[in-house]
């Protein structure tokens, strides 16, 4: 955490301070009630008694109004850092590669975005500050019980040890129970997203109940995990609590005696027994926060094991510019496996610029793959791709991928309007560039047909749009750009033939001189390109023929 704490050192500082002053203010109170019956009220001294009175009320007023102070600027300062960590987590997970999001389980992801963030500065907000607060309150009622009588003050803490073993006892129970109560949550949590996106499939085959079945078995694990978590929180709290409750009657016993005794006056005893109880308030307090400082040590465990992971491709540290594309994009003895098998083998192929070239190749031989080295989300294990001769790992990323643009085969879609997802490529876009990248993708007549035209949201993750609608707005959202390279996944798939044509020819059209690469299993596309790459067994053949 050193790293998002530092920035804020000033400010947590200035909270230390004010906090000390407020603490200092409410540790006043005891003894100035300690000075109202042994100096006011048993001498029958009314000029005392009201110096006295004035005196704790100011005291209180300046403390009430430095503790909202402290909890104000705390509150804000906590806010900053923890978005600090969500936009360093989100920067860092747009570095990981295509196979961190394939392996690793949605539900998951988003628990540890939203509840385990929240959690922490929820803590952070809440907890922590009262933690500050409360052990500079520890420490000066110990200083003050020590000064007004330390043989008192053994007595009061003679069942400590035993508080604290049992604390340690139940604390490490919880923190592995919290851990397990979150996994179950994010078990939960993937179940759910997994129901809602495969609502159709589910609804067709009639498998609603066994669904809810699914779903009833890992909730009773999530709730079986929070019970016993809820157990242990209570556990925690309440034995160590009753151990420090025995004292007080020890106290009030061995102070009675020293009254009875002439050994000690009633306004010490009574200034004992409020800092016993200002004592005792702190521990049961931090006691009671462990519940909350385990959940919060565990979701710092689950984000920071995302911080962690380290993305497969990373920039050098001078990287070279990259203003264009210029001569075009080459595999030059490219081999690359995924999890130990070879997916593609000495690839030797060309893909110039300007030209329109297609790659063939059934499912699962390596298309895709060649895509994602080109945009560089994967690094080849040997052998390198070049941009005008230069290998991509030592160009700037940013660079790279402004000229290189990829348009996926199931593209996403923001649930915003059709402007704003195209617009999404290049937000200080022109309201003119954006319908004229809508017309280049041969969205003009659905959008003329729309009663809010571009202006229509295309609702959750585009589903108020057909297929091939979605990816029309994605290639629009490319062409927004003008890159050097376009590389199509599949971007007719859920076209006909005829509209098909027609957004290649505009593709032609809008991108004069730049490389477009379509991955495709349509043999028209293939028909109409300059270059045509084919791919079998690893193996890449190219063959190039007069553009149609």
């Amino acid at each position: 955490m050193r790293p998002f704490l530092a920035p804020y050192w000033r400010p947590l500082l200035t909270v230390l301070v004010i906090s000390l002053v407020a603490t200092a203010m409410n540790l006043a109170q005891p003894y100035l009630s300690k000075l109202m019956i042994d100096q006011a009220l048993l001498k029958s001294d009314m000029r005392a008694l009201l110096t006295i009175a004035a005196v704790m009320v100011a005291v209180s007023m300046a403390g009430f109004a430095l503790n909202i102070l402290a909890s104000y600027r705390y509150v804000g300062t906590s806010a900053a850092m923890l978005f600090d960590i969500r936009a360093a987590l989100l920067r860092h997970l747009q570095t990981l590669s295509p196979r961190f999001y394939g392996s690793f389980r949605l539900g998951d992801l988003m628990s540890r975005l939203n509840s385990d963030v929240s959690d922490i500065q929820r803590v952070t907000a809440d907890t922590m500050l009262s933690v500050l607060s409360n052990a500079l309150m520890l420490a000066g009622s110990v200083a003050i019980m020590l000064w007004l009588d330390w043989k008192l003050f053994l007595v009061s803490v003679v069942l400590i040890p035993a508080c604290v073993l049992t604390f340690r006892h139940y604390q490490r129970r919880l923190n592995d129970l919290t851990r397990d109560m979150r996994e179950r949550g994010a078990d939960l949590g993937s179940l759910l997203v997994d129901t809602v996106m495969g609502m159709r499939v589910i609804a067709s085959l009639g498998a609603g109940e066994h669904e809810v079945s699914r779903f009833a078995t890992r909730n009773n694990a999530f709730v079986r995990a929070m019970l016993r978590m809820q157990v242990a929180s209570f556990m925690t709290g309440a034995v160590p609590g009753t151990l420090l409750t025995v004292t007080t009657s020890a106290v009030i016993i061995y102070g009675g005696a020293r009254i009875i005794d002439g050994t000690m006056t009633i306004g010490t005893l009574v200034a004992f027994m409020t800092y016993q109880m200002r004592l005792f308030a702190p521990i049961q307090v931090m006691m009671g926060l462990v519940s909350g400082l385990s959940s919060a040590r565990v979701s710092l465990a689950r984000i920071f094991e995302l911080f962690d992971t380290p993305p497969e491709v990373t920039e050098r540290a001078d990287p070279l510019p990259l203003a264009r594309v210029l001569e075009g994009i080459r595999f030059e003895n490219v081999s690359f496996a995924h999890a130990g098998r070879p997916v593609l083998a000495g690839v030797d192929v060309t893909f110039p610029r300007g030209a329109f070239c297609a790659i063939l190749g059934p499912s699962g031989v390596g298309k895709s793959t060649m895509a994602d080295l080109m945009v560089r989300y994967l690094d080849p294990d040997s052998g390198r791709v070049t941009v005008d001769g230069h290998d991509m790992r030592d160009l700037a990323l940013a660079d790279l991928r402004r000229e290189v643009i990829l348009v996926d085969q199931s593209p996403t879609m923001f649930n915003d309007t059709i402007a704003a997802n195209v617009a999404f490529a290049r937000p200080q876009a022109s309201a003119g560039e954006i319908a004229e990248a809508v017309r280049l993708a041969g969205l003009d007549a659905l959008v003329a047909r729309l009663p809010l035209g571009l202006e229509t949201r295309t609702g959750e993750r585009g589903l108020a749009l057909s297929a091939g609608e979605r990816q029309r707005v994605a290639i629009a959202r490319a062409l927004l750009r003008k890159p050097d390279v376009l590389i199509l996944d599949e971007p007719t798939s859920a076209l006909d033939s005829e509209t098909e044509r027609q957004v290649a020819a505009l593709l032609r059209e809008a991108l004069p001189e730049a490389t477009i690469i379509a991955i495709t299993h349509k043999p028209l596309l293939a028909e109409m390109a300059d270059v045509v790459v084919t791919i079998a067994e690893g193996r890449v053949s190219t063959h190039q023929r007069e553009a149609a």
